[in-house]
């Protein structure tokens, strides 16, 4: 049975693969992985430090509205392959994440700032005003609950995978899933939209590296 992971102590990156890589190198390194070694699991503080990391993402008014599943089982990767079109990535990576959105996270607000207050980065003034602004506009309005998952889903996503090739690792971001049955199979609640699997782990030496990109001019406007 799943449970919430309680780290015992901080995870310590192994010999040869700490996490000093430059964010300008892990960028330009990073690749769509779709050969894992498999058989090389992650242990519970590897997985506890990704996905550490991905919660610093940004989010509007800090809603925070993510939640990950990290499935590592045998059974819990065969029904998310099964999900997932039969994607063999997913069975040969060390774990494959749900990342999930959560709607009406509006209504949470407060106790998520409350840490913030706590640590004089707020005042309760500008949190009870963010409260009211992020109720009025979101309450009645679901197209803009799911957006904001989205949009926060993804952005804990891509910053998962960047901490992924920091630590020497290789990821791949899954949008080819059957939603309603990776509900169904990991007992997501209603508020939880499952906006991509991540697949982590070591990459095999048969990938592509990074394809190239369409040169700036098409795709920048300075103005």
């Amino acid at each position: 049975m799943a449970s919430d992971y309680r780290p015992s102590q901080p995870f310590v990156f192994p010999s040869g693969n700490d996490m000093n890589i430059s964010i300008q190198s892990a960028i330009e390194t990073r690749t769509s992985v779709n050969n894992f070694q498999p058989d090389r699991p992650l242990d519970d503080d590897a997985i506890a430090t990704l996905v550490d990391l991905a919660t610093k993402a940004p989010s509007a008014y800090n809603l925070q509205n993510w939640r990950f599943i990290a499935v590592r089982s045998e059974d819990a990767k065969a029904r998310l392959k099964s999900a997932a079109f039969g994607q063999r990535k997913v069975g040969d990576a060390s774990v494959a994440f749900i990342i999930c959105g959560t709607l009406a996270a509006h209504g949470h607000l407060r106790t998520a700032l409350k840490p913030s207050v706590e640590a004089n980065i707020m005042d309760q003034r500008t949190v009870d005003a963010w409260v009211a602004q992020v109720t009025e506009s979101h309450q009645d309005d679901p197209a803009l609950q799911r957006d904001e998952a989205v949009r926060s889903a993804s952005l804990a996503a891509m910053t998962l995978m960047l901490a992924a090739q920091g630590m020497g690792l290789g990821s791949c971001a899954m949008g080819g899933f059957d939603g309603a049955q990776v509900a169904r199979e990991f007992g997501l609640a209603t508020t939880e939209l499952p906006v991509m699997i991540v697949a982590v782990g070591h990459p095999a030496v048969s990938n592509w590296p990074q394809k190239p990109r369409k040169p700036l001019p098409e795709v920048l406007a300075i103005v």
